[in-house]
This record gives structure tokens, C-alpha cells and sequence, in this order.
């Protein structure tokens, strides 16, 4: 929980400038103290609906041990779904009209899995644009994963995402690129991020439409950005919810796939992610995949046993400051009603007052 400069201490002073969340005693006693309420828009495929909700809850409940949240998972109708996995959805998976009433101080977008070619051919665009329209009125900050990211900075800027022509795929160096922003506080100034993606959104469009860039890799691009306000909408292009083994159940299904005949190449190793002898026992199975698929016998086992031991995180413990940063700025500025996104006095055009601190117009 921040700091409240209830003394003209000076070092109270020199914390803020320092992007350190300090409350005046004033605004503090103020405050509305009650449960966060969290809407998580899940738009990914039947098989990973489950395991993408553990990811995210995981860092959103890590994020503050005092505070208690309610987080509210939800879909979009246009998503096929298969029998199995609609009668989940009935079951434990609210409806948007009754979220809509009931209000929500902050909202996590998933990504999805595309299959047209234009975003806005894909079947949860109309939803999802409706469900952001309304957010931007009501929500105090929505927070959009990688493919989310790219549809909404469509949507909202015109700006479509450009094709690499490869797969980023791995575990990438980052840098904080605008340390005074409290989102990235206390963030190492370098810390490593999951890629998963083959597009793009660059630095220089987003600038364009004044669209801040807080962290930055030299090799993958940007991975977090956030609306010309600054904080009603933060976009990422990485994944910091990803779980030590993601990237390796990535490559497996990757490699089911060449097996099945369902990809040409084989896939390759995942950047910066696997060390040495993770990848030779990996280059032995591909080598028992060859056999088996020459002569017609069944799938090899992976061998996820013996590689779970070699894989290393090196980014939770950023996503967790992270979203502790993000969470803990809803908290000091979001209305104790939550159908309404702020307390009286924020300006929505600028809810942090970075703007102004800053200088920006």
C-alpha cells in the first residue's frame, strides 16, 4: 500500500519525484477503501480458457496481499465454442449486460487466436469494440494482452499491426523507457519478458497518435504502452502472465503439428528460453519424431519430465511489481461506487496528473 506524507518530511518529497506513489494526508483520509471489482474479457480458445484465467488471477491476486479483489470473467457470444466448453461458460462465466449494470473499476483483456487475415474480420471484434466503448466511459483503467493490444489500437487509431514474416518467439532483454511513470516503479531498468506473436506494432505509430511507450527491448520491439491520458488503457505486446512452462507446451503443440502434417517446418527453438541441454535432449526427440513419422508409428512422448528442472523464470517477479503498480493506482483514484470510474476530482483526461507534472499538453 503507498506511502501517505502525513509530516513535511522531505524525503516524502524527493520519493514522489522519484515516481514513488506518496499520498497527502489530505487525499488519503478521503479515500474509499472497499474491494477492487475486475471484469477479465477472456477471449481465448476453448483449451486454453482455464489455464489463462490461472495466469492472470495469479498476478492479480499476487499483486496486493491487504486488498481483496473480485474478479469477474466473461466472454463474447460471437466466440465459437464447443459444446464442453459452453456448458463451462454457462456455468462459472458472468454476462456482459450484467457487468455493464453492475459497474467494474478496472478490466483485463486476453488475446485470442486469429484466423482472418484482417482483425476486423475476426469474430470477436463488433463484441469486443462494444465492450471497450463502454469501458472508456466507465472503467477507470483496462489493461489488453499482445492480440487485444493490436485490436484496440486499431480501433481506436486506425493503426493496423504489421506482419514480421517469423514467429517472435521467446524470451527478450526490456528496458523501462519512461522511469517516471508510476506504472514501472520500482521495475528493475532491465528485466526479461515472453514474446509470442508474428506482428508488430511499432514505436513510431503509436508515438504518432500520442501513445506513450514505458517499456521497450531493443531486439522485440515494444511491450508496454499506455493511452495519451496515460493510464485508461495499457497495452502489451509480451507476456508477462505466462507461466514458467508456456513457452514449452507452445513447442510441443508446435511439433504436434509438424508431426500431423498440419506445418511444413519443424519448429524451432523458442529465443533465449531453453539452455544447452534442454535443447539437445529436444534435438533427440525430434530426431525420434522423424523415425516415427517415416514409419508410421505413434507420437514419441515428450519428454517434459526431464525438461521442466532446466527452465528458468526470469519475469515474474517483474509482472508481479507490475500489477501491483497497475492495481495500486486504480485503488487511489477509482469512485467508491463502482459503476462510476473515478473519484471526484480526477480528470479523466489525465487521472494520475502525469500530464501535467510532466509538462505534456
Amino acid at each position: 500500500m503507498p506511502l501517505v506524507a502525513h509530516t513535511a518530511l522531505p524525503t516524502f518529497e524527493r520519493l514522489r519525484q522519484e515516481g514513488q506513489t506518496v499520498l497527502s494526508e489530505d487525499y488519503a483520509f478521503n479515500q474509499d477503501i472497499r474491494e477492487l471489482h475486475i471484469g477479465f474479457l477472456n477471449m481465448m480458445p476453448d483449451a486454453a480458457l482455464a489455464a489463462t484465467e490461472r495466469q492472470f488471477f495469479r498476478l492479480v491476486g499476487e499483486s496486493n496481499l491487504i486488498a481483496q479483489f473480485h474478479i469477474h470473467p466473461f466472454t463474447l457470444e460471437s466466440l465459437p465454442r464447443s459444446a464442453k466448453a459452453q456448458a463451462y461458460l454457462d456455468q462459472y462465466y458472468e454476462k456482459f449486460a450484467d457487468l455493464r449494470e453492475q459497474g467494474l473499476d478496472a478490466l483485463i483483456i486476453t488475446g485470442a487466436n486469429p484466423a482472418a487475415q484482417h482483425l476486423e474480420d475476426e469474430p470477436f471484434w463488433d463484441g469486443l469494440c462494444e465492450v471497450v466503448a463502454w469501458a472508456q466511459e466507465n472503467v477507470t483503467s483496462t489493461l489488453c494482452s499482445c492480440l487485444a493490444s493490436h485490436a484496440l489500437v486499431q480501433h481506436l487509431w486506425g493503426i493496423r499491426r504489421r506482419p514480421l514474416g517469423f514467429k517472435r518467439w521467446g524470451v527478450y532483454s526490456h528496458a523501462v523507457t519512461m522511469p517516471e511513470h508510476p506504472l514501472v516503479n520500482d521495475l528493475n531498468t532491465r528485466f526479461d519478458v515472453p514474446h509470442s506473436r508474428f506482428n508488430q506494432i511499432d514505436r513510431a505509430e503509436l508515438e504518432a497518435v500520442g501513445v506513450q511507450i514505458l517499456v521497450e527491448s531493443q531486439e522485440a520491439g515494444v511491450h508496454m504502452a499506455v493511452s495519451p491520458d496515460l493510464f485508461r488503457m495499457i497495452f502489451l505486446q509480451a507476456h508477462p502472465e505466462y507461466d514458467q512452462v508456456s513457452l514449452l507446451k507452445e513447442y510441443r503443440r508446435e511439433t504436434l503439428r509438424w508431426f500431423d502434417g498440419a506445418r511444413d517446418d519443424y519448429p524451432p527453438f523458442p529465443e533465449n528460453y531453453l539452455r544447452p541441454k534442454a535443447k539437445a535432449i529436444l534435438t533427440e526427440y525430434r530426431l525420434a519424431q522423424e523415425i516415427a513419422k517415416r514409419q508410421g508409428k505413434p507420437l514419441p512422448d515428450f519428454p517434459e519430465t526431464l525438461l521442466l528442472p532446466m527452465l528458468h523464470n526470469t519475469w515474474r517477479d517483474t509482472a508481479k511489481v507490475f500489477y501491483s503498480n497497475w492495481i495500486g493506482k486504480v485503488y487511489q483514484i477509482t469512485n467508491n461506487d463502482r459503476r462510476k470510474p473515478f473519484m471526484e476530482g480526477v480528470d479523466p483526461n489525465d487521472p494520475l496528473g502525469l500530464r501535467q507534472t510532466l509538462g505534456m499538453r
